[in-house]
């Protein structure tokens, strides 16, 4: 549980009685609620999970995005006879709680805007089942930062009430992640089409490993996941190759820590596209899919364009 010392200063500031006018106060808002989801986004992108992967959340009160989370990754088997699987994400994230402070006629919003960076791999290995299904236990590690800017709040608290205060001036904090994954891999290849599906539970645990005293705590993340992809020709020719139409289907379900912290418990995408065969030609990339993705959840929705390559 996170222990948000500073937080207690700003609240007493904005509290204190004044000749001029009713003391400011935060309106109905759970200042250790904002500060669990700072860390929890953080736990959002150290776990590879394609629902999550292009997320925005928009404040229901002034509708300006509260979230902002961005996640590029992905993850393949090196050959039949090298079983070995590698994966990675690197992600990036933008958090605005926008704490809200009144004396009971104005209100006031103030800005508190958290930036995450993080990095994510994984090692595995395949044991096969039979000719399609495989199992596949992974070992993962995540390093993450994240820092805060309050510099605009301060601001505008020293102009209003006169005062100066000190609350998570830039604060940070560095997180180690360390968890597995387990993976269970279906592939079936025919001449008319392809079907891929996967299922997988991820466990990260986040810790803090430095920065200062604004922020303090551990979260633990779980995920179960299931993926699925449809490719067919669709008739036509391009690149010397046929031109696939892509039908996607993923669902994410939050478990743990991670479950309601950011208000809900669980995510789907649908996708649809295209998929362009360049293995023809002289080129490292041998295929690029484009599609549209539809996202809903626990009160989250939302369209993405997405571009994917293979190798």
């Amino acid at each position: 549980m996170l222990r948000p010392i500073d937080y207690l200063s700003l609240f007493t500031l904005l509290s204190a009685p004044s000749a001029l006018a009713a003391p400011l106060q935060l309106t109905q808002t759970s200042v250790e609620d904002k500060i669990n989801g700072v860390l929890a986004l953080m736990s959002y992108s150290m776990t590879l999970d394609l629902a999550s992967s292009a997320l925005q959340i928009n404040d229901n009160e002034t509708g300006d995005p509260a979230l902002t989370m961005t996640q590029l990754g992905g993850g393949a088997t090196m050959s039949d006879e090298l079983p070995l699987y590698l994966e990675g994400s690197i992600a990036y994230s933008r958090y605005d709680p926008k704490f809200v402070a009144s004396d009971g006629i104005d209100t006031r919003s103030i800005p508190v805007k958290w930036t995450s960076v993080s990095a994510a791999g994984g090692i595995g290995w395949d044991f096969a089942l039979n000719d399609e299904w495989v199992i596949r236990p992974i070992g993962n590690i995540a390093l993450g930062y994240i820092s805060s800017d309050i510099n605009s709040a301060r601001l505008y608290l020293s102009y209003e009430l006169d005062r100066e205060i000190e609350f998570l001036d830039d604060g940070h904090m560095s997180s180690l992640g360390l968890g597995g994954a387990m993976m269970l891999d279906w592939e079936r290849v025919r001449d008319d089409y392809e079907a891929d599906l996967e299922l997988r539970y991820s466990y990260l645990d986040l810790q803090n490993i430095g920065g200062d005293r604004a922020i303090e705590g551990n979260v633990t993340a779980q995920t179960a996941n299931l993926w699925t992809r449809y490719r067919a020709p669709t008739g036509w020719t391009v690149m010397h190759n046929p031109l696939r139409y892509v039908l996607e289907y993923s669902h994410s379900e939050y478990l743990g820590e991670q479950r309601g912290a950011l208000g809900f418990v669980r995510l789907s995408t649908v996708g649809a596209g295209i998929e362009f065969d360049s293995s023809a030609y002289p080129v490292f990339i041998t295929r690029t899919r484009v599609l549209i993705r539809q996202m809903f959840g626990d009160g989250v929705s939302g369209t993405a364009l997405s571009l994917a390559v293979s190798f």
